[in-house]
């Protein structure tokens, strides 16, 4: 009886590892079908991570071709030596002789096409310019800005900063956007010879004085009847001569 007892127990045992055995190796293909179910979207970001960065010099590309915005003012296929100087860029000398013409060679910069006198593209050119700095250029070459509120009749003359700008066909040496001082020479629309006119005819009264936004002076004249004819006779001596000028300090037309 002990023996087929322990018998029993044997089998028992044996059942139960066998059992165990099975279900630990279903445990372990289910973990590798997980696994194998994972690894596909695990692929797919390594791939999309690859075509990420293999696009990124496409982009920088991209943005590298972008078109400057001094293009729009360089003419297409226009003569190099007459391009903008904003449209090159030259090898400036400034041991030049002043006031001598020289010669600098000169490239367009990227995105500007030019040719030369027999119609040939090109990309290496030369200008003869006269060797002085921007500052130094007449008047007529550059633009500035006009100031509406300095005194133009005044002893001694006022002045204000204005910032002005070379033009466009103009070639010369430094910043091309320069500060300077300049005489006061705006005007309000104050004609001289209508002011000349009523100071003759009505100045008595104060006429010219109330033209020229001078109220404090017309009342004076008005009540004073023209100082008695002597301030009248000044003031047409005063307004002759241009010493007596519009309130506001503008020039006359």
């Amino acid at each position: 009886m002990a023996a087929r007892w322990w018998r029993r127990a044997l089998r028992g045992l044996c059942g139960a590892a066998l059992f165990l055995s099975q279900l630990s190796v279903l445990s372990g293909r289910a973990g590798s079908l997980m696994t194998t179910k994972l690894s596909p979207p695990q692929s797919t970001l390594a791939k999309s991570l690859t075509s990420t960065s293999t696009n990124a010099p496409y982009f920088k590309a991209l943005e590298s071709t972008e078109i400057p915005p001094y293009v729009t003012n360089c003419p297409s296929n226009g003569l190099c030596s007459r391009l903008p100087p904003d449209c090159m860029t030259c090898n400036t000398n400034y041991s030049c002789i002043y006031g001598k013409t020289a010669t600098f060679d000169c490239k367009v910069k990227p995105h500007v096409h030019c040719v030369d006198e027999s119609n040939h593209e090109q990309e290496n050119f030369t200008i003869n310019m006269t060797c002085q700095f921007c500052w130094q250029l007449a008047t007529s070459d550059y633009v500035c800005t006009n100031s509406t509120n300095c005194m133009t009749v005044s002893c001694p003359r006022q002045r204000y900063n204005a910032t002005c700008t070379v033009r466009d066909h103009i070639h010369c040496l430094g910043n091309r956007v320069f500060p300077k001082m300049l005489y006061c020479n705006w005007t309000g629309g104050y004609k001289w010879s209508t002011a000349l006119a009523l100071s003759i005819t009505l100045g008595g009264f104060g006429a010219d004085r109330f033209y020229l936004g001078q109220w404090r002076e017309g009342l004076g004249k008005l009540f004073s009847f023209g100082g008695l004819g002597i301030w009248t006779l000044i003031d047409v001596l005063l307004i002759g001569v241009g010493y007596v000028g519009p309130a506001d300090g503008s020039l006359y037309i």
